[in-house]
């Protein structure tokens, strides 16, 4: 072999066995955007930003909080949907997002096409009003209610979500017609049950915590089969009477596209575990007024089945369900 052959040949079996070369670039080599669907200062807004900075720490890029809200999270949705699938784009959303929300929207993509990669805290969703307001309980709102026919403001802050749906169940099985207020985000809810402007308002625990904790505002039940430990003296919809609503318990998970390869998908998987485990993931979601818990790809495929079977007839009911 000349020598110039044998130049060539070498430098040709370098680049086989320097990594990256022959199989492709490792992942990640860039910086990962992780899209918040809701408003700034929303709990789940928040919450990425805490799994956003502990995860970069296992991941060796930065994870990067992107806004990209609007139509209760289907605007992420579709744009993770339409762009390459190679694990730099994923998104934070809750499994009734695909029970609930997709299914009062004319949407022009298939939710099917993101596939979730875990769960980490459960969002304690609830109805709010305010501190110094007559109505100690749910049962004192909804018989005011009643004899007020039509007079009740209550607001949310996300048509199609959780917590648009919930109060349309608890009103409608209360029969009690009331008026609805929507907000654009989170912080316009919170100024508006402060302001005296909303009889009650369909929110977070999580926004509103520090406003509970100071007696501004009055929890008066969570939108679940099971009481919470913080606060613990509030409570929820099923010992309540209202078990329809109980079943929509709302699980923050990852999600990201389906095609994107196996390699990758089990990397931020890891991740995800790892910053889950971390105890300053713990402390971080504990501080924002969330219940932390872990479950994998298939505890979400089969929580959104069954809420879907549960949610369809409900949203038929209620006359907010879109046909495909």
């Amino acid at each position: 072999m000349c020598k110039k052959a044998l130049i060539l040949f070498l430098i040709t079996l370098s680049l086989w066995v320097i990594p990256g070369h022959s199989h492709g670039e490792e992942y990640p080599t860039k910086s990962i955007e992780l899209y918040s669907a809701y408003t700034p200062g929303s709990s789940f807004d928040l919450t990425a930003r805490v799994i956003a900075e502990i995860a970069s720490k296992y991941l060796g890029q930065p994870v990067v909080v992107v806004n990209k809200i609007g139509a209760g999270g289907s605007i992420a949705a579709a744009d993770i949907i339409s762009s390459k699938p190679d694990g730099y784009k994923f998104m934070l959303i809750s499994n009734n997002f695909f029970a609930i929300t997709v299914k009062t929207q004319k949407i022009s993509f298939d939710p099917n096409h993101l596939i979730p990669i875990g769960s980490l805290f459960v969002t304690k969703n609830a109805l709010f009003v305010k501190g110094d307001s007559p109505w100690k309980t749910l049962n004192d709102l909804l018989d005011y209610a009643k004899k007020n026919q039509g007079k009740l403001r209550w607001a949310h802050a996300g048509r199609g979500t959780i917590l648009h749906f919930a109060p349309l169940l608890i009103l409608k099985k209360a029969g009690v017609e009331a008026i609805e207020v929507p907000y654009k985000g989170t912080p316009e809810l919170v100024a508006a049950v402060l302001g005296g402007h909303i009889d009650a308002a369909s929110g977070t625990y999580g926004a509103l915590k520090d406003n509970v904790k100071a007696g501004k505002v009055r929890c008066l039940a969570f939108y679940s089969d099971r009481r919470y430990s913080d606060p613990s003296d509030v409570p929820c919809t099923t010992e309540l009477g209202f078990p329809e609503v109980g079943r929509f318990t709302t699980f923050g998970g990852l999600y990201v596209h389906k095609d994107t390869p196996p390699k990758i998908v089990k990397t931020l998987s890891d991740a995800l575990r790892k910053t889950y485990e971390d105890p300053s993931f713990k402390k971080g979601i504990e501080n924002l007024g969330e219940e932390i818990r872990f479950e994998g790809p298939e505890f979400n495929k089969e929580t959104i089945k069954k809420a879907e079977e549960i949610a369809v007839p409900l949203l038929k009911n209620l006359g907010i369900y879109v046909e495909r």
